[in-house]
């Protein structure tokens, strides 16, 4: 997998997410990430009917670091102007080094438009989606879908559609192997995975139930994916970058010494470093009010890894600013914490 001049060599990637992967929390789990690791980054999923009409300097959604490489924007789109016009600004003017479609997102939102996983309902329109996309930029264009719907007559269809995806130019295909009526119901089925690796040319890159850094290695061990992906668990535990790479013999993340957290109560205290980091990353480009709503999406989406989480996610309501915030989780963190390695991932 090649982001412009480099290639990607570290197993885990980020997922794209609607309220979490922008600037601040990207530089968050940035400082996790090992010396020389290149893997893509997100961004949230941005409307190609929006992008041509963006300040990119200003909306929250497109904001960037002038320190940030690898990044790979993550599209909605079906129609090729908008995605023309969106890939053009993303590539010249944004700095993208490479485009992501979203064809796995099954919000009702996504679906009305015909955005999203609508589009697994239509292989040939699908096929074509990519390219579009890919005839309109110089760079690497990766898909993110979800399982389809297989029956012993379509044995095949999974197959059949990202061979379709490939033959229109997809450099890369990530698979979340649920089928869009599971939503977050059930467990992943790794297999699926090991199943496209097996029979496509192109990179894979896994995605589903990864919470730990045993998960992304066992993925990696199952289903020989070139890259796996991990969306709220590694929102919620950044340290997920160091201790993979501790297991891979790599030194810790530039700025960080000794080993990385491990314990319960090391993994909770880490919690509430990362909490304090992000609070402060988001005042510095976020107004305090978006930061505060910024926080407490994050402490919805990553609490139930928190044993006590539901206490802390009470306590940013009522923190009328944000050095209330700080004050009220610097208390909440005197005294120690813990966290769980997996949880439920329904919510």
């Amino acid at each position: 997998m090649n982001l412009g001049k480099d290639k990607v060599n570290f197993p885990l990637c980020w997922a794209p997410m609607v309220g979490l992967s922008h600037l601040a929390l990207r530089r968050v789990l940035r400082s996790y990430l090992p010396a020389g690791a290149v893997v893509p980054w997100p961004t949230e999923m941005l409307n190609s009917r929006k992008i041509p009409h963006e300040d990119f300097a200003k909306t929250p959604e497109t904001m960037r670091g002038p320190e940030e490489t690898h990044l790979a924007p993550q599209i909605l789109g079906n129609d090729e102007k908008s995605i023309a016009d969106s890939v053009k600004r993303l590539e010249h003017e944004w700095g993208a080094q490479a485009i992501d479609i979203n064809m796995g997102c099954p919000v009702q939102k996504a679906l009305k438009h015909n955005y999203g996983v609508a589009l697994m309902g239509d292989a040939n329109y699908a096929a074509e989606v990519v390219s579009m996309t890919v005839r309109n930029t110089g760079l690497p264009v990766s898909v993110k879908l979800r399982a389809v719907e297989q029956s012993s007559a379509e044995p095949d269809k999974l197959l059949n559609f990202v061979n379709g995806l490939q033959q229109a130019g997809a450099s890369w295909i990530c698979l979340h192997p649920r089928t869009a009526s599971q939503k977050r119901r059930g467990s992943a089925d790794w297999s699926q995975i090991q199943f496209l690796k097996k029979n496509i040319s192109i990179p894979v890159i896994g995605n589903g139930d990864i919470q730990t850094a045993e998960d992304v290695l066992q993925m990696r061990e199952e289903t020989d994916c070139d890259l796996v992906m991990s969306g709220r668990a590694l929102a919620a535990r950044p340290w997920m970058f160091w201790q993979v790479g501790e297991q891979l013999g790599l030194a810790a993340p530039p700025g960080r010494s000794g080993r990385s957290p491990s314990t319960p109560e090391e993994e909770g205290l880490e919690y509430g470093r990362t909490l304090i980091q992000l609070i402060d990353e988001c005042e510095l480009i976020f107004s305090p009010q978006l930061t505060l709503r910024k926080i407490r999406f994050y402490l919805r989406t990553t609490h139930v890894w928190l044993t006590f989480g539901h206490a802390l996610v009470a306590l940013s309501h009522k923190a009328q600013d944000l050095d209330q915030l700080r004050i009220l989780v610097r208390e909440f963190f005197d005294q120690p914490q813990e966290m769980v390695p997996r949880t439920e991932l329904r919510q």
